[in-house]
This record gives C-alpha cells, sequence and structure tokens, in this order.
C-alpha cells in the first residue's frame, strides 16, 4: 500500500457511522461504542446487523478511562472488564480494531511493571477484535509515550492479538522524533496497523495532547505527510469540527500523498 492509495477517514459522532463516512467522502471511520468517560460496557447497537454486513473499515476508541498498566486495583480491574465489553461490543459491529491509550504505571513504579499487567490482561481477553495499543503525549509514567517501550512492551505481548497506532499529535508532544518514529516501532514491533494523522497545537515535547487541524498547527505539514507516507498503513484524522473540518483535513492529506 503507497501513500499516496492509503485508506483516510475521520473520528466522528458515531450515531450513523455509515452515512457520517459518505458525508465525508472516507475510506474508513473511527467511533467510541459508548461514554468514553464511563466504565460501562457498550449498549447493543440497534444497526450491529448493518453494520456488521457493511464490508465497511470501522475502529473503535475504548473509553479514555481505561488503564491495563495502572498499580491500582480499583483502576486497573475494572479496565480489564472494560476491556472486554469494549472488544466485545466491537466484535458484534466488525470492527476492524479497538484502540486502547497505553496507560501509565503509579508515580514510583519502573514503567516496565506496565508492560507484565497488559500480559495479564490480554491473557484474559477473548475477542477476535485486535487491541491496537496507541502511544500517549504525556506523563514520565506513561507505558507508550516513550516509542522505544514498544520493544520491551512488545516482549511480553506480541504473541497476543495485538497492533500498533502512532499518533502525530501524541509523539511530537511527547517528545519522538516524527521523522524516525515508524521505522521505530515498526522494528520493535515488526507492525504498525493505524495512523491518528493529527497537527498539535503545541510545542514539540510539549507533553501536552491538543490536537488542531492538519496543517493549522506546529507540526512540520511535510512531517505530517511523510510518517503517513513512511507508514503506508490506514489514517484516521480525529481533528476537531464537523463533517466540513474533516473533509478538508481528508483533503488536504489526500492532496499532498498524491504529488509528495
Amino acid at each position: 500500500m503507497s501513500g499516496a492509495t492509503v485508506p483516510i477517514g475521520a473520528h466522528t459522532e458515531g450515531g450513523d457511522p455509515l452515512e457520517e463516512m459518505k458525508e465525508r467522502n472516507a475510506d474508513l471511520v473511527q467511533i467510541f461504542l459508548g461514554d468514553p468517560q464511563s466504565w460501562k460496557t457498550p449498549p447493543p447497537r440497534d444497526d450491529a446487523t448493518a453494520l456488521l454486513g457493511s464490508g465497511a473499515r470501522i475502529y473503535v476508541h475504548a473509553p479514555y478511562l481505561m488503564n491495563p498498566a495502572s498499580g491500582n486495583n480499583r483502576i486497573r480491574i475494572p479496565s480489564r472488564k472494560s476491556m472486554a465489553g469494549a472488544a466485545a461490543a466491537a466484535e458484534a459491529i466488525g470492527a476492524a480494531g479497538l484502540i486502547v491509550h497505553g496507560g501509565h504505571v503509579e508515580d514510583d513504579e519502573d514503567v516496565a511493571v506496565g508492560f507484565e499487567r497488559w500480559r495479564k490482561a490480554l491473557d484474559t481477553l477473548e475477542s477476535t477484535v485486535p487491541i491496537l495499543i496507541e502511544n500517549t503525549a504525556g506523563g514520565g509514567n506513561a507505558v507508550a509515550r516513550e516509542l522505544a517501550n514498544y520493544g520491551p512492551l512488545w516482549e511480553r505481548i506480541g504473541d497476543y492479538n495485538v497492533g500498533v497506532v502512532l499518533d502525530t499529535c501524541h509523539a511530537w508532544a511527547g517528545g519522538a522524533d516524527l521523522a524516525t518514529a515508524v521505522e521505530t516501532l515498526t522494528a520493535s514491533t515488526g507492525r504498525l496497523d493505524l495512523i491518528h494523522c493529527n497537527d498539535s497545537r503545541d510545542p514539540h515535547n510539549s507533553r501536552r495532547d491538543r490536537h488542531t487541524g492538519l496543517g493549522s498547527g506546529m507540526i512540520p505539514p511535510e512531517l505530517l505527510t511523510e510518517v503517513v507516507a513512511a507508514a503506508g498503513r490506514p489514517v484516521v484524522v480525529e481533528t476537531p469540527g464537523d463533517a466540513a473540518d474533516h473533509i478538508a483535513d481528508i483533503t488536504w492529506l489526500r492532496e499532498r500523498l498524491a504529488t509528495g
């Protein structure tokens, strides 16, 4: 898959994913299946059968509360249950993957204990939907802020049904070298499944996760294009705004990939 032909879509409200994808002239869509700030298992969707049979490429983003790496039992255990519920709901609509943030350990812990907690969480998970672990922007105790952590993490979990999401805003804000990010991740995990192509409102290494429209932020435009082209993987823009803003971002990226 070349950079010019990668499927590109957006994160949408998810009320009618197929219509939202069509409205944006998108190749795919990403949605939440429930409240992103809740532990609750997403309710069954009335359109689950239609989504399952549509053949559309749909990604599901897990709730933000989920943190399987936590040293706090009151967070780690509910996170495992929440991930299982979200994965089952994603499977019911034929999702291509469930995106889960890497999470973080406690302030006084070595980040390596988070790798083992991820292994234990996946060891009890039964789902055909891949768990796609996304890099995060801040926190010295974050499991996946430093891209180099994916190597030792994958030594623990690489045999499970897992994949990698690279978020450009998170990587930029987290201090990563975007020019080598794709190479770093593929070298340490052997894969890269999805790109979240987002510009950043803040400077490099700011540790602030604030997305903005492509070409309107502080990430050099050529870096965004180079990441997508080098990865050659499906892309989701998680930029602010409505359908018109998403259309502008998708068009922005398609045009630069076609001429790059």
